[in-house]
C-alpha cells in the first residue's frame, strides 16, 4: 500500500489552466443562452476571440514580447467571452470588432498586458460602448427569433424590426415605472405580467441563464479557481438594498430575486467581480470590493441612466482598489497594532 507523506506541496496554477477552467465554467451559460435565444451568441464570441487573439498578437509584436506564451495563456479568449455575453447577440458586427480591440489594446496591453491593467478590460469595453452607442446596446432578440434572420441582422445585411429585437427586462421595467412617475398607473406588478419580456422570476429566459452562471461559478469554488468572498458579498450587497426597497413599496421597486436572476448580475458575481488582476486581494478587502459593486450597482438600475449597472460600479470599484487593500490588510505575523 502506498502511503503519502509530508511535505506537502501544492502545484502550481498555471494562467492557462485557470483560464481554461474559467472558459469550462461559462458553457453551461453559454448553453442556455443558445437555447432560449437562438445561436446568433456564438457568432459573437467567434468575432470576439477572433479579434481578441489578432489584437493581442500585433501588440506583443510591438512591443516585443513573445507572441506564443502569451497567446497561450487563454486571458484574452476570457476577455473576449464576456465581451460577447455581455453584448447584445444582435449588435452589428463592428460594435463587437471594436470593443473588443478597445479592451485589449487600450485597456490590456497599453497598461503593459496581463497583471498590469487597473481596470477590467470587458467592462471598459461595455461601458464605452453603451455610452457611445446605447441604442445599438439595448436591443436584445425574442426567444422566437431565428437563426438566419438574426445572422442578417447582425452583418447589417437586414433592417433592425420590431419583431427581431426588444429591449432588456431591466430597461423595460426601468423605462415603464419613470414614465408611469407619480401617478402610480403602471406596477412593477403589472409591468412584469408582459409574458413577451418577463418570466417568473426575472427577464423570460433570464433566470435559466443565470443559473447556469451560477452552476458554473460554484464549480469555479469547488475547483478553488476564486474563493466564496466575492460572488457571496456581491449577492448580499445587492439584496441587502434590494430587499428594503422592495418591501416598503413592493409597487416601485422589483424583488431582490428579480435583479439578482435578470441582466449581468450572475455573470458578475461569479467571473467579473472576481478578476484577479482588477479586484481587492485582501480576504476582508474582497469583501467590501464585491459588495460595494453589488450595492452600487442596484443603485445605477434604479436609479441611475442605466438599466444594468455592473460594469460602471466594477469600474468605479477598480478605482478605490487600492486604499480597499491599503485599510483592510491583516496584521503581520509578530507585530503589533500601533
Amino acid at each position: 500500500m502506498e502511503f503519502n507523506t509530508s511535505p506537502y506541496l501544492l502545484k502550481e496554477a498555471s494562467v492557462q489552466r485557470v483560464m481554461l477552467k474559467v472558459l469550462l465554467a461559462l458553457l453551461p451559460g453559454v448553453a442556455a443562452y443558445v437555447w432560449l435565444f437562438g445561436p446568433a451568441i456564438l457568432v459573437h464570441i467567434a468575432l470576439t476571440t477572433v479579434t481578441a487573439l489578432v489584437a493581442e498578437a500585433v501588440m506583443l509584436k510591438v512591443r516585443g514580447r513573445p507572441v506564443g506564451m502569451f497567446l497561450s495563456d487563454l486571458s484574452a479568449i476570457v476577455t473576449a467571452w464576456l465581451i460577447a455575453l455581455t453584448f447584445p447577440p444582435l449588435a452589428p458586427w463592428w460594435l463587437t470588432v471594436t470593443a473588443t480591440l478597445f479592451a485589449i489594446v487600450i485597456a490590456k496591453q497599453l497598461y503593459g498586458g496581463l497583471g498590469q491593467n487597473p481596470f477590467n478590460p470587458a467592462m471598459i469595453a461595455y461601458a464605452i460602448s453603451i455610452v457611445s452607442f446605447p441604442a445599438l446596446m439595448s436591443q436584445w432578440p425574442g426567444t422566437d427569433g431565428h437563426f438566419a434572420s438574426q445572422l442578417q441582422v447582425i452583418f447589417g445585411l437586414a433592417p433592425r424590426v420590431d419583431g427581431l429585437t426588444s429591449a432588456t427586462p431591466l430597461d423595460a421595467l426601468k423605462t415603464a415605472l419613470m414614465l408611469a412617475g407619480d401617478s402610480h398607473t403602471a406596477t412593477v406588478g403589472s409591468i412584469r405580467a408582459n409574458p413577451e419580456i418577463f418570466g417568473l422570476l426575472g427577464g423570460r429566459g433570464w433566470e435559466w441563464i443565470a443559473l447556469g452562471y451560477l452552476v458554473g461559478g460554484l464549480w469555479l469554488i469547488q475547483q478553488r479557481i476564486i474563493t466564496w468572498h466575492m460572488p457571496t458579498a456581491f449577492i448580499v450587497g445587492m439584496t441587502l438594498i434590494a430587499a428594503p426597497l422592495w418591501l416598503w413599496q413592493p409597487d416601485a421597486y422589483a424583488s431582490p430575486l428579480f435583479h439578482l436572476l435578470s441582466g449581468g448580475a450572475m455573470l458578475g458575481a461569479f467571473f467579473i467581480v472576481t478578476d484577479p488582476v482588477t479586484g481587492a486581494t485582501t480576504p476582508r478587502g474582497k469583501l467590501v470590493f464585491a459588495a460595494g459593486i453589488g450595492l452600487l450597482a442596484y443603485l445605477i438600475r434604479v436609479f441611475g441612466g442605466y438599466p444594468d449597472g455592473v460594469a460602471f460600479a466594477v469600474l468605479l470599484l477598480n478605482i478605490c482598489v487600492p486604499l480597499i487593500d491599503m485599510y483592510t490588510q491583516p496584521p503581520v505575523f509578530g507585530m503589533k497594532d500601533q
